[in-house]
C-alpha cells in the first residue's frame, strides 16, 4: 500500500497524480485551456498475462505502486492512494500512471513501445461523462461543470409524469418483460454510474452493495444513477398507480459510483469500477456513460476480462448522433442504441458499432427523493433495459454467462427494419 501523501513542489506531478480527484483534474484542464478531454494521466495496458512484468518494469523505474488487491473487494479508495505513482487494476491487466512520472520515463502515447515491453498500449486517460455528453462540452470544461447537472445525458428530457398511467412502462412492454416469469433472483447486476439513492423506498429490503471510486458517498446526488438502476433492477410493484418500471426486481444490486454528483469521471474511475465488478463476479455490468475518445485498449481488455470471468459489460452508445463512443466502441463491450416508442432509432442515438437497441426515449424510472420518479431520454436509458433483460436470461441457465449470455441476447432480439449500424440485431427481448 502506498504511504500517505507528502507535499510536493512538482506541480506537474501534483496535477497528474493518481490520487487526484476528478474535480482537481477538471480544474487543471480548465487552467491549461485543454479541449482534448485528456486528464494528463496515462493508462498502460499489459500484453496478455504480462501484468506482473508490467508492474516490475514500473518498479524498476522508481514508480511507487498501489494495487486494487490492497483494498477490500478490490474497491479502490482514491483518497488512500497516497503518494503512489501508479495503480494496478489486476482483473483487467491495466494500470493508471501519474502523467508527469510517465513522461519522465518515456511512457506516453507519443513514445514508441519497444517490442520487448510488457505493455500492449500506452494511452491518454480521458474524462468520462454520464450519457456520453462529451460533444456537448467542446466549448470548454467550465461549461461542462456548470451545466452537466442541467443537461446530463445529452438528450435527457424531463417531462410531467402521468400519474393515471397503470401497468408497465412502454419500454418494459416493448421488451416483453411483463410476459416473463423471471425476476433476476440470484444474479449480481452492477450499475456503474453516479450512485444510487439508498433511501428510496422502492429499493427498501433489497440486497445492495455500494462502492464509490470518486471520493464521494455512494448516495446519488445527481439522479442519473438512480434512474438507470431503477430500469435495470427496480421494483416490480411500485406504490399506488405508479407503473412497473424495473426489470430484474430480485437481482442483487452492486452500485458502483464511478461518476461524481456532477456526472463526470475519468477512464480510471470507470476502470476501477469495472475491476471491482469483475472481482465481485457480477454477471451483468451496465454503464450509461461515455468518453470523447477512440477505442481504448484498457476498456477492450476490461471487456475481455469480464467475458472470461463470466461477466457481460453493456454500455450506452452515446447521444451525439455520431459514431459510437467509448467504452461502447470496444469490441468486447456490448453497445446499445436508443429507440423511440414507435421502435424507430432515436434521433440522438449514436451509430456504427451497435449490438442491440432498447427503449431510450421518454423512459419512466426512479430518481432520488423527494421526486421519486422522472422521465428521461438517452442511450443512458436504453442500456439498463438490456442489462435488466440480461439478468433475466442469466437466471434461466447458469451456463448463460459471459460470451454465452451475449450470444443469447443477440439471438433472441426482435428484428427491426433498420440498418444494423443503427439498431444492431434489433430490440432486446426478455425470456
Amino acid at each position: 500500500m502506498a504511504k500517505p501523501s507528502k507535499p510536493t513542489t512538482d506541480s506537474a506531478h501534483h496535477l497528474t497524480r493518481v490520487s487526484a480527484s476528478v474535480d482537481e483534474l477538471l480544474q487543471a484542464a480548465q487552467e491549461r485551456a485543454d479541449q482534448s478531454f485528456e486528464t494528463g494521466r496515462t493508462i498502460l495496458t499489459c500484453k496478455g498475462a504480462a501484468l506482473d512484468d508490467g508492474v516490475k518494469t514500473l518498479r524498476e523505474k522508481g514508480f511507487r505502486i498501489a494495487d486494487a488487491r490492497d483494498f477490500e473487494h478490490q474497491a479502490i479508495v482514491t483518497e488512500a492512494l497516497g503518494d503512489a505513482d501508479a495503480v494496478v487494476f489486476p482483473e483487467i491487466g491495466a494500470l493508471l500512471g501519474c502523467g508527469a512520472k510517465c513522461l519522465e520515463h518515456g511512457l506516453t502515447p507519443h513514445h514508441e513501445i519497444p517490442p520487448e515491453s510488457p505493455f500492449e498500449a500506452i494511452e491518454p486517460e480521458y474524462f468520462v461523462f454520464a450519457g456520453d455528453t462529451a460533444n456537448d462540452y467542446l466549448r470548454g470544461f467550465m461549461r461542462a461543470v456548470e451545466t452537466i447537472t442541467r443537461d446530463l445525458g445529452g438528450q435527457r428530457q424531463e417531462q410531467e409524469l402521468q400519474p393515471e398511467v397503470l401497468g408497465v412502462t412502454w419500454g418494459l412492454a416493448a421488451c416483453k418483460v411483463p410476459d416473463s416469469c423471471r425476476s433476476g433472483v440470484g444474479i449480481r447486476v452492477a450499475i456503474l454510474d453516479t450512485g444510487l439513492d439508498l433511501n428510496h423506498p422502492d429499493f427498501a429490503g433489497r440486497s445492495i452493495t455500494g462502492k464509490s471510486f470518486v471520493g464521494q458517498p455512494v448516495q446519488d446526488g445527481n439522479s442519473h444513477g438512480t434512474h438507470t438502476t431503477g430500469t435495470a433492477t427496480g421494483t416490480k410493484t411500485p406504490p399506488g398507480s405508479t407503473p412497473r418500471y424495473g426489470i430484474a426486481f430480485r437481482s442483487q444490486i452492486f452500485a458502483g459510483k464511478v461518476l461524481t454528483n456532477a456526472g463526470s469521471g475519468s477512464t480510471a474511475t470507470v476502470l476501477a469500477g469495472m475491476n471491482w465488478a469483475i472481482a465481485q463476479r457480477c454477471a451483468v455490468i451496465s454503464m450509461s456513460l461515455g468518453a470523447q475518445s477512440p477505442v481504448q485498449a484498457a476498456f477492450t481488455a476490461a471487456g475481455q476480462a469480464a467475458l472470461a470471468a463470466g461477466c457481460l459489460m453493456i454500455a450506452a452508445a452515446g447521444n451525439a448522433s455520431a459514431q459510437t463512443g467509448a467504452p461502447a466502441n470496444s469490441p468486447t463491450i456490448m453497445s446499445i442504441a436508443a429507440l423511440d416508442p414507435n421502435l424507430s432509432p432515436s434521433s440522438f442515438s449514436n451509430f456504427g458499432k451497435i449490438e442491440l437497441a432498447a427503449p431510450g426515449r421518454d423512459v419512466f424510472s426512479s430518481v432520488p427523493l423527494p421526486r421519486r420518479y422522472a422521465i428521461y431520454s438517452g442511450t443512458s436509458m436504453a442500456a439498463p433495459h438490456v442489462a435488466g433483460v440480461a439478468a433475466l436470461w442469466a437466471e434461466t441457465n447458469a451456463s448463460l454467462r459471459g460470451q454465452a449470455l451475449w450470444n443469447k441476447l443477440m439471438a433472441t432480439a426482435k428484428t427491426l427494419p433498420f440498418a444494423p449500424a443503427r439498431v444492431g440485431k434489433g430490440l432486446v427481448q426478455a425470456p
